[in-house]
């Protein structure tokens, strides 16, 4: 039987950063470029986990997955407000519409 190991982490950490990215470059849309961040995070997030359990040294990946977690739900709340105004503003979440700052 196969043990998971370091490697299979970080192809799993690549593989969910890669689809963020690919979010955040492609989306038009506020909500699905929010949500390829999100994908870093947590991409972000299993990185430090994994460091965690297979390094010799101390290291506390769980306190630092908690604190980019909090900064996710910080991030969504703000980046959700920011949305809201954009749509009340322009009548659309088309990140491309949005080219002008006035009022």
């Amino acid at each position: 039987m196969m043990e998971i190991g370091l490697t299979h982490f970080l192809v799993v950490s690549t593989l969910v950063f890669l689809a963020g990215m690919f979010c955040v470059l492609t989306r038009r849309n506020a909500i699905g470029i929010l949500m390829g961040v999100e994908l870093i995070l947590n991409s972000a997030n299993l990185n430090y986990l994994a460091f965690s359990r297979y390094s010799s040294v101390t290291y506390d990946g769980q306190m630092f997955a908690i604190f980019v977690i909090m900064l996710a739900a910080a991030e969504a709340a703000i980046g959700l407000a920011i949305v809201l105004g954009i749509y009340q503003t322009f009548h659309t979440i088309d990140v491309e519409a949005t080219d002008t700052l006035r009022l």
